[in-house]
């Protein structure tokens, strides 16, 4: 039951991430500095947005609106957007207000989860890999292997250790996770965890791990949250999950077994639901994942098969 990726949030920047580009310095220099060019803003991995009659709405600047603040804070390309050159800027060492004061448009910053989904599919996606990037630079301040301080380099997308015997380049980290709907006939497996919303329900997911396959992540997660044996596992789509630093791998699975059983602390409670179940989820007092998550899209693509 595949479907595609760019049906999903965060996952049609419509970027052209022009990577050869980012070892051009010269390259990376002009793009930034020509009139084209367009600045998302970021601080503490909140976006910026213009408020317009209370809606959060996606803004970019142009160089000259945001060059004061190139020479002292991150930046990094992204691409191009068309024609456009796109940037992000980091200004998280300096006070919000203070960057708020410092546009003539009635600016906020919001997570992006909150005022995302509300945005074109694009712009949300554009946004979410601006902010994966730089939560990435946050944290790779130092050489992992001699703990140096690192520097950034090739438009952002590299930090390479300043110190010379070392020298070791660091790459954005990206983490593997499979997320799946576990199904069994006409029902499907969802659980609740203390992490999510009052009576929300979802799919369950877990971190690949080293020298694991993903299929075989698929099963052994199952089988520590629910107690439930998966046999054929099938995969539907995968999303970018920024939040911080995830891909998001779906998979539809086909339980061997039916028993739940809680065998760790992960889930608060799962159940098996019927397609009818799920229909009127609000009836019985229970809710699906949010619309922008990939947990949501599987759960509608399994009802709508039937």
């Amino acid at each position: 039951m595949q479907f595609y990726s760019h049906d999903l949030y965060y996952a049609t920047s419509g970027m052209d991430r022009r990577s050869p580009d980012r070892v051009n310095e010269e390259k990376i220099k002009t793009a930034l500095m020509s009139n084209r060019a367009r600045f998302v803003i970021l601080s503490d991995s909140e976006n910026l947005f213009e408020l317009i009659e209370g809606q959060h709405h996606p803004i970019s600047f142009s160089y000259c609106e945001i060059a004061d603040y190139l020479d002292h804070h991150p930046w990094a390309f992204l691409g191009m957007y068309e024609e456009t050159p796109l940037f992000v800027v980091d200004l998280s060492e300096l006070e919000n207000q203070v960057i708020l004061d410092g546009f003539s448009q009635e600016v906020a910053f919001e997570d992006l989860r909150r005022a995302g989904p509300l945005q074109q599919r694009a712009q949300a996606s554009q946004m979410a890999y601006a902010r994966g990037l730089m939560f990435w630079h946050q944290r790779h301040q130092y050489c992992g292997a001699c703990g140096a301080p690192t520097k950034m380099t090739h438009g952002g997308h590299v930090r390479k250790c300043t110190n010379s015997e070392c020298g070791l380049e660091h790459f954005p980290r990206t983490d593997p996770a499979v997320i799946m709907l576990i199904t069994h006939g006409d029902h499907c497996l969802l659980g609740h965890h203390s992490r999510l919303k009052d009576g929300m329900y979802s799919t369950l997911a877990g971190f690949v791990e080293p020298g694991e396959t993903l299929e075989d992540a698929v099963r052994r997660e199952v089988f520590e949250e629910a107690g439930i044996r998966v046999g054929k596992v099938s995969y539907a789509a995968s999303q970018p999950w920024p939040f911080p630093t995830s891909l998001m791998i779906g998979f539809y699975g086909e339980a061997e077994t039916t028993k739940i059983s809680f065998e760790d602390d992960e889930l608060e409670d799962a159940q098996w639901f019927s397609r009818d179940d799920l229909k009127n989820f609000g009836d019985q007092g229970k809710r699906l994942p949010s619309h922008d998550s990939i947990a949501r899209s599987l759960i509608e693509h399994w009802i709508k098969a039937a």
